[in-house]
C-alpha cells in the first residue's frame, strides 16, 4: 500500500508522494456492531491508497482518488477542512455567493410574516431570486460527496469538518470515524409561512446526508452547531431566531445497513431523520436497517431519532436535556411543547433497549421518550429514565392512543376514511428481534450506561487504535 500527502495547490497538478506519518489518534475498535456488520460487514476503504488532507482542496481530490473515486482509499483529515474555503485559501460568505443578499429585505417581503409580495418593496423580486442563486452557489461550494469504499478517519483529538455538507449518493462500503462535524449554516434559508401553526425555516444542508447508500459505519464522531448555535442567529418572525440548519444526520431513500456508534449529537434542533417521507415507502420499505449504540444526545430537540419505515435498534445510548437550556431547551408535549427524543413515524419498527434519558427542570415526565409520528409498535426492554426503569411502551402506547383519536376525527368531520395507521391500534412488538441477526452486550444500570458514553462517545475518545488501511 502507498501513502498519499496531498500538500500542494491543485493548480501545480500534482501531490507529493511520501509516507504518512500517522498522529496519535484514539484508540477504537475496528470492526462495526450492529446492521453494518451483517450481509458482508462493512470495511471502508481498508488496504486501499492513503492520503492525508488538511483543507478542502485536498479532500476533493483525495475523494477522487486519482480518477477512480470507487477504488478502496483511507483519508486522514488533519485539523480543520472548512467548506467555505476557496482555492486561494480564503473563506467565502454569503455576499461572495449572492452579492446584494439581504436577509431582512428578503422577510420585508412576506406581508405581515404570511404571504410573500413581489411588489411590497422595489427590491422582493430581486432578492427572492438572490435567495435561489446564493442557495445553489453555497451548495456546490460546501457538498462534499463520498464515493464507496471510503474511510475517512480524524488523525489525532481535533479533526474538524466545519461547514461542509457532506453526502453519499448511492456510495457503498463506507467508514467514518473520529470526526467533528460542525454542521454549515445556510445562509439562504427560505420561509415557508403554511409549514405548521406559525410558519417555518427550512434550511438547505445537513452535516452529513445519505441517499440510498449501504453498509456504512459511522463510529465516534461528534456532530454539533459548532460556532452558530440557533440561539445566536439573527431574528426571525414571531420572535424566534432564523432556522439556518437542517438534520445533523439525515438517511434516506432506501438507505440500508448502518450503525452509528459511540458518537456525540448536541445541541440542535432537528437531529437525525431515518426515511425520505410518508410517501416514499415504495423506496424504503424492506431497508433503513440502523444501529444506534453506545450513543450521547446531549441538548437535542427533536428527531433523536425521527424514524419512518425502517428497522431501527437503539441499545446503551444516553439522552440528556433540560427544560431550561439556554440555548437548546427541550419542553416535551405534555408541557405544551414539541420536543422528543423518539420519533415512532409510519411503519416504523424501533426497538429500544438499555436507554438511559435525563430530563429536568419544571414539568419534566417521562413523556420526552417518545412521540407518535403514525406508528403503531415500538418495542422497549430495560430503559431508564432519571435514573429509574421507565414504562416506555406506556408513554408510546398513550402517545399512539391520542394520535390515533385526532386522525379519526379529522377523517370523520372531511368525510374520509381514517389512516390505516390510525385504525390498526399500538403493539409493543416491533416484528422484529435483532439478537437473531446479530450479537451485542446491553449494560445492567442507568448508570453504567452514562458513564461508558461520557467516557468513550464523541470525537478524541475511544479504544483501539483507529481504522489502518
Amino acid at each position: 500500500m502507498r501513502a498519499v500527502a496531498l500538500t500542494l495547490p491543485l493548480a501545480l497538478g500534482a501531490a507529493l508522494l511520501v509516507a504518512a506519518p500517522a498522529a496519535a489518534t484514539p484508540q477504537q475498535k475496528d470492526q462495526p456492531q450492529g446492521w453494518a456488520s451483517v450481509a458482508g460487514g462493512t470495511t471502508g476503504g481498508a488496504g486501499g491508497t492513503e492520503y492525508v488532507v488538511r483543507d478542502r482542496a485536498e479532500l476533493l481530490a483525495a475523494l477522487d482518488n486519482g480518477g477512480d473515486p470507487a477504488g478502496r482509499k483511507v483519508i486522514r483529515i488533519e485539523g480543520t477542512v472548512n467548506g467555505h474555503e476557496a482555492g486561494d485559501g480564503t473563506l467565502l460568505g454569503e455576499q461572495d455567493y449572492a452579492p446584494g443578499w439581504d436577509l431582512s429585505a428578503y422577510m420585508a417581503c412576506f406581508v405581515d410574516g404570511r404571504d410573500w409580495s413581489d411588489t411590497a418593496h422595489e427590491w422582493c423580486k430581486a432578492q427572492r431570486g438572490l435567495r435561489v442563486q446564493g442557495s445553489n452557489a453555497e451548495k456546490k461550494q460546501i457538498q462534499l460527496t463520498v464515493p464507496s469504499n471510503t474511510t475517512l478517519v480524524g488523525e489525532g483529538t481535533d479533526a474538524v469538518l466545519e461547514s461542509v455538507y457532506l453526502t453519499v449518493n448511492t456510495g457503498s462500503n463506507i467508514v467514518v470515524r473520529n470526526v467533528h462535524f460542525k454542521a454549515p449554516v445556510d445562509h439562504f434559508p427560505s420561509w415557508s409561512p403554511d409549514d405548521g401553526a406559525q410558519g417555518s425555516w427550512n434550511a438547505r444542508f445537513d452535516a452529513f446526508t445519505v441517499v440510498t447508500g449501504t453498509h456504512l459505519w459511522i463510529d465516534h464522531c461528534t456532530f454539533d452547531d459548532g460556532d452558530f448555535p440557533d440561539s445566536e442567529a439573527p431574528a426571525g418572525f414571531h420572535g424566534k431566531p432564523v432556522g439556518r440548519h437542517d438534520g445533523l444526520l439525515d438517511l434516506e431513500d432506501g438507505t440500508d445497513y448502518v450503525t452509528v456508534s459511540h458518537s456525540r449529537f448536541q445541541g440542535h434542533d432537528k437531529t437525525i431523520m431515518i426515511g425520505s417521507g410518508d410517501g416514499k415507502g415504495d423506496r424504503d420499505r424492506g431497508h433503513l436497517r440502523v444501529t444506534f449504540h453506545g450513543n450521547l444526545f446531549d441538548s437535542t430537540q427533536q428527531r433523536s431519532p425521527r424514524v419512518r419505515f425502517g428497522q431501527v435498534h437503539l441499545y446503551g445510548n444516553y439522552f440528556r436535556a433540560s427544560v431550561g437550556d439556554p440555548d437548546y431547551p427541550l419542553v416535551s408535549q405534555s408541557a405544551g411543547g414539541s420536543s422528543y427524543f423518539l420519533g415512532m413515524g409510519l411503519e416504523s419498527k424501533i426497538v429500544s433497549e438499555a436507554n438511559a434519558f435525563e430530563y429536568t427542570g419544571p414539568g419534566a415526565s417521562p413523556d420526552i421518550t417518545v412521540a407518535n409520528l403514525k406508528g403503531d409498535q415500538i418495542t422497549d426492554h430495560g430503559s431508564w429514565f432519571n435514573g429509574r426503569p421507565v414504562d416506555l411502551i406506556a408513554v408510546a402506547r398513550a402517545k399512539y392512543r391520542a394520535a390515533s383519536a385526532t386522525a379519526i376525527a379529522e377523517a370523520e368531520a372531511a368525510g374520509s376514511a381514517a389512516p390505516e395507521w390510525a385504525m390498526s391500534g399500538f403493539t409493543a412488538d416491533a416484528g422484529w428481534d435483532p439478537a437473531h441477526i446479530y450479537p451485542y452486550t446491553v449494560r445492567k444500570s442507568a448508570a453504567a450506561v452514562r458513564s461508558g458514553v461520557l467516557a468513550h462517545a464523541g470525537s478524541g475518545r475511544g479504544g483501539h487504535h483507529a481504522q489502518r488501511g
